[in-house]
């Protein structure tokens, strides 16, 4: 997928504090075309997940500062539901299902061949969104897909079809940055990029009425990257 002419490369989050595992796994990754940031230590990368920039991340179970495990649950508390593939030297039943319970979508054991690494990543970009769901929430917004229905904190949003489908799109993923290139082939079904403003138009007409005057924004323009819809810090209400 491309931007402008440019090739797009899923950016992964690497969580390792193994200096040697990590490099190793950054390595594999962008010569597969991925772009990589790797941190050692657990509250950081909680940060840096928190701030929507990436497209899956891979976390170590064990880390200093914060482990891996407490860093899901604080993301999926905050309804980010950005794909992880926990990494653990832990191998039993029981700590596969923590790792699970957690909010960790895969779970991978130490030792590992790459090429198994690379596939499971691979595997979490593709999956789709759960299509069962029929309400979605992401913060103060609450979309109803039967009845096509959005409210924000209690307030009626009333929006044109594209505007309902490219707000349930960022709604499905809250806190990722979404490209132009992205939006125009799931919303609009283009398959190649013509150079047009139409996501910035529709963008435009639904930030005005997400974010209403008094309200903390939740749709965001990433400076040369895309937008993404995040959910207020608590606060700054």
């Amino acid at each position: 997928m491309s931007e402008s002419g440019r090739t797009y490369r899923p950016r992964v989050l690497l969580v390792e504090d193994d200096g040697g595992i990590a490099r190793e796994i950054s390595e594999e990754l962008e010569s597969r075309g991925f772009d990589v940031l790797a941190i050692e230590v657990g509250d950081q990368g909680l940060e840096r997940a928190l701030s929507g920039e990436f497209d899956v991340m891979v976390v170590d179970r064990m880390l200093p500062a914060l482990d891996g495990l407490t860093m899901i649950e604080t993301l999926r508390a905050r309804d980010i539901r950005i794909p992880v593939l926990v990494l653990s030297a832990l191998s039993a039943v029981d700590d596969r299902v923590s790792g699970l319970k957690a909010g960790g979508d895969d779970y991978l054991t130490k030792p590992f061949a790459m090429e198994e690494l690379v596939a499971r990543i691979e595997a979490l970009l593709r999956r789709p969104d759960d299509t069962r769901v029929t309400v979605l929430r992401v913060g103060p917004i609450i979309m109803d897909l039967i009845d096509r229905t959005v409210t924000r904190d209690g307030r009626e949003i009333e929006l044109l079809p594209r505007e309902f489908r490219l707000l349930e799109y960022l709604m499905r993923r809250p806190a990722q940055v979404l490209t132009r290139a992205m939006m125009l082939e799931e919303v609009w079904n283009y398959r190649f990029i013509p150079q047009t403003n139409l996501v910035d138009v529709h963008i435009g007409k639904l930030r005005r009425k997400v974010d209403g005057p008094d309200e903390e924004p939740m749709i965001h323009s990433i400076r040369g990257s895309g937008f993404s819809l995040r959910v207020p810090d608590a606060s700054d209400e």
